[in-house]
């Protein structure tokens, strides 16, 4: 893992974190199935399911709902590299369930998968905990397959989802783990 600081983010951090790339590349998306028994109960499956050719997926916000969304925000951590900015996560609390919100974490492209998402995540977790939160969730799109892979990795459990969540029509899958 390259050597990386995270910290609260300024304000004089804004454009660097909207000049971040957000798009990404994906070769799987999730296809949703609600099964329905004969007693009614429901349950809903999460296919993984192989795209014919690498697609890029545009991230669902444009600048200016972002700058919406993180006027929510209750914290803002940024990894930085030398000083510049690689990578940040932004989430709120909701107070019920103690619940720690991860609404955006974004790695720079050419910094993705060493670990720096990990420890953004880790220090989102670690926040969450020193307030006396209960859980932290992620809203991930259904078609970021790598962000899916990774909640997973770190011990995150598929928990719900809702269809056209984002402001581009996109599909919000939630994932959560308990806080220790």
């Amino acid at each position: 893992m390259p050597k990386i600081e995270i910290r609260p983010s300024h304000v004089s951090d804004l454009e660097q974190l909207l000049a971040l790339e957000r798009d990404y590349t994906t070769l799987y998306v999730r296809q949703i199935d609600i099964e329905t028994e004969e007693d009614e109960t429901q349950t809903v499956v999460l296919r993984r399911v192989r795209l014919p050719r690498p697609t890029r997926v545009d991230y669902p916000r444009n600048r200016q709902q972002l700058l919406d969304q993180w006027g929510y925000c209750d914290a803002i951590l940024v990894a930085t590299q030398q000083e510049q900015i690689v990578g940040y996560i932004a989430f709120s609390l909701q107070k019920s369930p103690h619940t720690v919100w991860i609404s955006d974490l974004i790695v720079q492209r050419t910094m993705r998968r060493q670990g720096i998402g990990r420890a953004l995540l880790f220090a989102a977790e670690e926040w969450g905990s020193q307030k006396e939160q209960q859980r932290i969730l992620l809203e991930i799109q259904s078609r970021n397959d790598p962000a899916i892979q990774m909640a997973k990795k770190f011990g995150f459990d598929f928990c719900g989802f809702q269809e056209a969540y984002y402001p581009n029509g996109d599909v919000a899958l939630f994932f959560a783990k308990t806080i220790h």
